[in-house]
């Protein structure tokens, strides 16, 4: 079995929320963990570990289950607002002045 990355302690706590959500989703739909796994097209036991949130699953196993359960657009809302992000490229935009015709105009 791999072996999970370690995670930095400020994120740790992440990856195991998502997993408790996908299965409460599939709990809720009232899908059993060998439905949502066929499904999937992956193994019951691969299921567990997205459902525990481990961090040596693949980001395709977690797509997979989720769309099996009819979330699959849920991932396209990861880093979808990048606040920090454009904060960070709009102060590094230079604004370019145009030029005025007078500054063009040649002097003789």
């Amino acid at each position: 079995m791999k072996q999970a990355p370690t995670l930095p302690v400020s994120s740790r706590k992440i990856l195991p929320a998502v997993g408790e959500n996908i299965k409460l989703a599939r709990l809720r739909r009232r899908l059993s963990a060998a439905t949502v796994a066929e499904r999937a097209g992956i193994s019951r036991s691969t299921l567990w570990q997205v459902e525990k949130g481990n961090a040596s699953v693949t980001l395709g196993a977690y797509f997979l289950v989720l769309f099996a359960l009819g979330l699959e657009q849920d991932l396209s809302s990861i880093a979808r607002d990048d606040v920090l992000g454009r904060k960070l490229q709009d102060a590094q935009l230079v604004v370019r002045k145009r030029a005025t015709k007078t500054d063009r105009a040649v002097t003789p």
